[in-house]
């Protein structure tokens, strides 16, 4: 059986229009292809009962007006070639064709703001006539899926819909930051973005206004740009001062669309590893400008998968950009820090958190830091073997004393006062307390050894065998086998499928299977195959909790740690807390 043409041609648009959120998103396009410089979305009872977008575009005159609801009328590509160049966002002519077929469509424009015409479906028949309205067109979807109920049954409820039409109508936005866009539900407006400089404002715009927290949050979001052979990318990001424990607020927009790929998102992630706290996910959007015929936008029915030409040129800029961004703003803030002037403690906003200065406030986190540090004080952990610092550690607080710690260093200044809790090293500098994480700060001087190539190993009496599983694993050894002797992993092969592990870094502690495994999982690491190897190696071979230190050997950790470029362990956390003199003395109201 051959389905009835207008059966087949409702099917085929609930590909494209699924839900009223895709008219949203169609509709949008449209007016953007139309050049328009303000947008207004307009929702009644989420988008089920009507939604209308509003712009101030070039219009269309009667003869298009005629056209444009027939499946596939467009003005945009002109042949099969034309989508290999095709730099609008709508280009197939399914939108309105769709909209028609399962709504009621109505479309007034104007191309000079003098003549209108509107073309209204009566009983699914269209009829054009003379209308009223400035330049521009308003395109109204009326009652969607009235006409098909088994597909209005799936839809959800009134407020989910509608805040997946609000949704879209945020992602376009951000894409667009010099187009005002207002979004009106049930007769109330409810989001207004006025044009704005650039991508970070708008972004700011979207995903801040409307928490309160717009201001606050502006200053720790960056904006870099990546050119490239091909494409460029924009990429918006925050600070490790505001993360998420989920990726719902990461996005990937393509040539102004909002794409899925989670290769790109993972490159996100790959780029600012070690600079977030281990389960924390960064707020951001990676803008990929790219020639149309490098990238196929034509393999999704919504254009929401883009399958590119060079995926891995793509994923390689965007996450070594990152790891060069984030390890300049490391190594910047820890400069801003040491030439801040006493007396300071709010959080470094170029991204050093863990480095506090005094601002005052009681809520700030230096400062609950401190008192709970001054309401608890804690005793010294008495070291091995030594009995005058044991007789030393039954005093009530943290005796800050050089004859106790036995270690200074006068070039510098620093001097080691002693540990707390089995795990910080307290230190003076300048009038200056540092509270150092001793684990934190080990694993990154080893990190930072290993990514310089400083990893020793050693020749293993027993060679460990093994068979990749796959023949990606397979390819993989091949292909990373000198990458792999760099990090302290020398193998061997004896034909494909037969390899032998002849070194191992010096320190490694794994059985051989658990080994095998650590190694073939680097696979799925790519371009951050030396960092993850570096973090792993730096974890297991730092100084751990409860381990003590010789003074003269803290003192060393301590001078080291201040020291590093960036003060975060390879995981993201934070090394080391630091408080003023002026902060201690308002703490116990000295002044």
């Amino acid at each position: 059986m051959i389905l009835p043409p207008e059966e087949a041609r409702k099917i085929a648009a609930g590909e494209v229009v699924d839900r009223p959120a895709a008219l949203v998103r169609e509709f949008i396009d449209n007016a953007l292809d139309a050049g328009a410089a303000s947008i207004e979305v307009l929702i009644e009872e989420g988008g089920m009962r009507r939604v209308e977008v509003v712009d101030d575009g070039q219009g269309m005159g009667p003869a298009d007006l005629e056209l444009c609801w027939h499946t596939h009328a467009t003005s945009k590509i002109r042949s099969l070639d034309g989508l290999r160049t095709a730099a609008t966002l709508g280009f197939r002519g399914e939108a309105l064709a769709a909209a028609a077929a399962v709504s009621r469509l109505e479309i007034l424009s104007s191309m000079d703001g003098r003549d209108a015409w509107k073309l209204d479906f009566q009983a699914g028949k269209p009829r054009l006539e003379r209308g009223q309205r400035t330049k521009g067109t308003s395109v109204r979807s009326l009652g969607i899926f009235d006409t098909l109920p088994a597909r209005k049954r799936f839809l959800k409820r009134e407020a989910s819909e509608g805040g997946l039409c609000r949704q879209i109508f945020i992602e376009k936005a951000m894409t667009f930051p010099d187009i005002d866009f207002r979004f009106t539900q049930d007769g109330k407006l409810r989001v207004f973005f006025p044009p704005s400089p650039g991508l970070k404002d708008r972004f700011v715009q979207a995903l801040f206004s409307g928490d309160g927290s717009q201001s606050s949050k502006a200053g720790f979001i960056h904006e870099l740009k990546v050119p490239a052979q091909g494409f460029s990318l924009t990429v918006v990001l925050g600070g490790p001062e505001i993360y998420r424990p989920d990726r719902r607020q990461q996005y990937v927009f393509a040539n102004g669309r909002r794409i899925q790929d989670f290769s790109l998102l993972q490159a996100l992630e790959y780029g600012v590893q070690g600079f977030f706290p281990n389960g924390s996910h960064p707020v951001g959007a990676v803008y990929i400008s790219i020639d149309p015929a490098l990238a196929d936008f034509n393999i999704h029915p919504a254009k929401r998968e883009v399958r590119f030409a060079d995926p891995g040129a793509i994923h390689h800029a965007l996450s070594s950009a990152l790891r060069d961004f984030f390890h300049r703003m490391g190594i910047r803030a820890r400069e801003e820090v040491r030439e801040e002037r006493p007396g300071l403690f709010s959080q470094v906003s170029a991204g050093a958190p863990g480095a506090f200065h005094y601002a005052g406030g009681a809520s700030s986190g230096g400062s609950l830091a401190m008192e709970a540090l001054l309401n608890n004080p804690p005793d010294f952990v008495p070291p091995p073997g030594r009995g005058s610092w044991a007789a030393e550690a039954a005093l009530p607080y943290a005796v800050m004393d050089s004859a106790l710690s036995g270690a200074s260093s006068p070039a510098d200044g620093i001097r080691f006062l002693g540990r707390i809790f089995g795990l910080f090293l307290l230190a003076e500098q300048k009038e200056r307390l540092y509270i150092i994480d001793q684990h934190a700060a080990h694993e990154r001087i080893l990190y930072d050894q290993a990514m310089e190539g400083k990893i020793p190993r050693q020749e293993l009496l027993a060679p460990i065998p093994f068979s990749p599983g796959s023949d990606k694993d397979e390819d993989f050894l091949r292909s990373r086998r000198d990458d792999l002797a760099r990090l302290g992993v020398v193998l061997e092969t004896e034909g494909r499928g037969d390899w032998r592990i002849e070194a191992l870094p010096s320190d490694w502690r794994l059985g051989d299977a658990e080994t095998v495994e650590r190694l073939l999982d680097l696979r799925n690491a790519g371009d951050n195959m030396a960092e993850r190897w570096a973090a792993a190696l730096s974890c297991r071979g730092a100084i751990k909790d409860g381990e003590y230190l010789d003074p003269g050997t803290a003192l060393d950790l301590v001078r080291k740690a201040l020291s590093l470029p960036v003060p975060r362990c390879p995981h993201g956390r934070p090394i080391w807390y630091e408080i003023s003199r002026e902060t201690l003395l308002k703490a116990v109201r000295r002044i």
